[in-house]
């Protein structure tokens, strides 16, 4: 849509100049002829400040961070919300065992409640499917289960103790 309006832009740009030239012929054309340029290297200059990622880190905001979670599909089937507990939890594991400053920690216990989160509802997704699949189904389904929550323990266990009953907010 932009590039549409940057040459509607040009164009009216353009054809001005060009009744301008034959209405006013003289010394007025000349000054207006650098202004298409002008105005196409503005637009890229804009653009290319718009698209640094510096420009947009000082835009995010956390309630951005969680409208583009909302609008992310919730997952389709219990081994994909297992893939991502695992995931995020090991990172959390992984986060805790570098020596992480009390912010880290404070985010790691965020997680945390996250993944438990979305544990419980994995928890009740196998639940629902249980009882009318067949054998094989039901043992990937508690696999999937047993594999979050395992992760989940071990990212537990990489927990402060204390880190998990309130954040400083909350102790304030």
């Amino acid at each position: 849509m932009n590039k549409l309006y940057l040459a509607l832009v040009l164009t009216v740009e353009v054809v001005a100049i060009v009744l301008l030239s034959y209405v006013a012929p003289g010394l007025l054309v000349l000054l207006l002829v650098p202004i298409p340029p002008l105005t196409l290297v503005a637009a890229l200059l804009l653009r290319h400040i718009l698209r640094n990622p510096v420009y947009g880190a000082r835009r995010l905001s956390p309630e951005a961070i969680v409208k583009s979670r909302e609008r992310e599909s919730p997952a389709e089937t219990p081994e994909e919300l297992s893939r991502r507990i695992v995931e995020r939890a090991d990172e959390i594991h992984h986060t805790l065992l570098a020596s992480p400053s009390e912010i880290q920690i404070e985010m790691c216990a965020l997680g945390y409640r996250a993944c438990v989160n979305d544990m419980i509802t994995l928890t009740h997704l196998v639940n629902e499917e249980v009882p009318s699949v067949g054998p094989i189904r039901r043992f990937k389904l508690r696999t999937a289960c047993q594999r979050a929550t395992d992760s989940l323990s071990g990212a537990k266990e990489a927990m402060p103790p204390g880190a998990l009953r309130a954040t400083r907010e909350q102790r304030q």
